[in-house]
């Protein structure tokens, strides 16, 4: 027996607040999120704020004096696409919940997100992708060269 037009329509309106409530919820807490992330050679610290843009730059231990300007630019670029790949992969598990269908009201099924489209390709990468021998290698790394020149 289908349920009564009425019912659905209070279910899914029902459903709508709670949707409402909770993409507000998720506002505030992105509103507020950052993430920071160390180059491989631990020379750079980046922090990403709520909407990717780059909040901080630490260099540590003073290891900046002894590198050259490529390498020093290098190191800061890699943690601050670091940085900024976090907070792009928790704003996408964040929002993930909403596109997703109903499943008290099977007529809200949900949208597609293209989240690679939005957020460039290695949002949607395992890190081991990016990985050689267990240990995420940099791509500047290879524009460098091993010993590190150009």
């Amino acid at each position: 027996m289908t349920e009564p037009l009425e019912k659905r329509l209070e279910k899914a309106m029902a459903e709508l607040r709670s949707a409402q409530e909770a993409v507000a919820r998720t506002e505030r807490e992105l509103r507020t999120a950052s993430f920071s992330s160390l180059s491989s050679d631990r020379a750079v610290r980046a922090t990403a704020g709520p909407q990717g843009e780059l909040t901080g730059i630490e260099f540590l231990e003073n290891k900046y004096r002894d590198m050259s300007p490529q390498e020093l630019a290098a190191s800061v670029l890699e943690a601050a696409s670091a940085a900024r790949l976090k907070m792009n992969r928790h704003v996408m598990k964040a929002m993930a919940p909403f596109a997703e269908p109903s499943s008290d009201v099977p007529e809200l099924k949900g949208f597609e997100l293209e989240w690679e489209r939005i957020f460039g390709p290695d949002v949607l990468r395992d890190d081991e992708d990016t990985a050689r021998g267990g240990r995420a290698v940099p791509g500047w790394r290879d524009a460098l060269g091993e010993e590190g020149g150009d």
